[in-house]
């Protein structure tokens, strides 16, 4: 007998079966008050550092709703692709509000980041040229930095070496002496090379990467930098055993870091951070019904929603958390894979997982789907993308993305 630690929820029992009674599930649903509380904790993080922000990574959740909320935060949007773009303009984010770094860019997304005043983040030496010629070089332009071998990364990223992102060690210098050649004066610098991870060491050593990095540029060049964005990556425990990372100790790190490489140097730049999964991810859940229980060769816990819904676990062999709604006392006596009805072996939201006694008819909630969830959904085998809910700080639960139906899946086709 097996009893498995279990995961909060921001609402009861009683509380999601009047949910239920108006939403059909699978749904993803968010919680607005944990939400803001994550984005004020962050804040207050790097409250030493005047002009701080973090820019929310939009594709962790591409809703317009979370992103008036955290543009009320005092956050803004780390965005990759035209719509992304469109995304934060419609919550009236404008100019260095944004920022844009993508990467293989057409040259349509950099005219419309550069008409928004968004902060331009280069992906490739080479998009220099591209970009001068498309839209014209702004006054401040960003480079991101690839250190290559000389970090590790990690099982979600891979490589920095093997990565198709940023500029390499021998390039960056070469790219800000050629971008001031063209008559570009301030600049910023960037790296991204982890994901979900949760040692605090990392994320300080890639603050005084960073930072050392730019003393260099400084003394080789002569130029000054606006900022310093240190990317995301700030992972969230999915397991209920983890711990959440201590933001107070990667806060003093980066702090103590600026103090030996920029502060020696006379060099005094705004901190960045582009966090996303850190900020959303915890507070959104996938609500889903199952439909049958099956024995086989294993047990089978067919539910309604599918990988559609929820790619992490197929993609990454990502674990999240699952509560049987009403059973969470009970011990966990059944070991079952719980599975979507896509015709593709993968469509598994856990494998081999102990839990309760599970029935048709009894309620999944699958934590930790803030991030990465709904955003990653595509429409194979026709399957419609389900509903975004929101729990208001007051309780009250708004819908804020509606269900697909079949008009919406038919809708792109020209007739016969």
């Amino acid at each position: 007998m097996i009893n498995m630690p279990d995961k909060t929820l921001p609402f009861t029992n009683e509380e999601l079966e009047g949910i239920l009674k108006e939403h059909p599930t699978p749904f993803h649903i968010y919680d607005e008050a944990g939400i803001r509380k994550t984005a004020r904790s962050l804040n207050n993080a790097f409250i030493w550092n005047v002009g701080y922000r973090n820019y929310f990574a939009v594709k962790a959740l591409p809703n317009p709703h979370i992103l008036h909320i955290l543009h009320e935060e005092g956050m803004g949007a780390d965005c990759s692709a035209m719509q992304e773009l469109m995304i934060a303009e419609s919550v009236r984010m404008r100019g260095e509000e944004i920022m844009f770094t993508s990467n293989g860019t057409p040259a349509s997304e950099y005219e419309y980041a550069k008409n928004l005043r968004a902060i331009i983040n280069l992906d490739d030496i080479s998009h220099i040229d591209f970009f001068e010629n498309c839209a014209g070089l702004p006054s401040l332009l960003s480079f991101r930095y690839n250190p290559g071998a000389a970090r590790e990364g990690n099982a979600v990223i891979g490589k920095p070496e093997e990565a198709k992102y940023g500029l390499t060690t021998e390039q960056i210098t070469r790219a800000y002496k050629l971008a001031r050649e063209k008559g570009v004066n301030q600049f910023g610098l960037h790296t991204m090379i982890i994901s979900n991870e949760l040692r605090e060491d990392y994320f300080i050593e890639t603050a005084r990467m960073l930072f050392s990095l730019a003393a260099e540029i400084s003394e080789e060049t002569g130029i000054d930098f606006e900022f310093i964005n240190l990317g995301g990556g700030i992972g969230i425990p999915y397991k209920p055993e983890q711990n959440s990372v201590d933001l107070g100790k990667i806060s003093r790190g980066v702090k103590n870091a600026k103090a030996e490489f920029l502060d020696s140097a006379g060099l005094e730049p705004k901190i960045f951070t582009e966090c996303g999964r850190y900020v959303t991810g915890p507070h959104g859940c996938l609500v889903t019904k199952v439909l049958h229980v099956e024995h086989k060769y294993r047990d089978y816990v067919k539910v309604d929603a599918t990988m559609a819904n929820l790619m992490r676990p197929a993609l990454y062999g990502a674990y999240h958390h699952i509560t049987v709604l009403g059973k969470e006392d009970m011990p966990a006596i059944n070991v079952y894979d719980v599975t979507g009805s896509l015709c593709e072996n993968n469509d598994k939201f856990a494998i081999q997982r102990p839990l309760p006694l599970i029935e048709p008819g009894d309620t999944l909630v699958i934590h930790d789907t803030g991030a990465h969830g709904h955003a990653m959904g595509f429409n194979y085998n026709g399957k419609l993308r389900s509903a975004e809910l929101l729990l208001l700080e007051d309780g009250f639960v708004k819908q804020i993305r509606r269900a697909e139906t079949p008009k919406d899946y038919f809708a792109t086709l020209e007739p016969l």
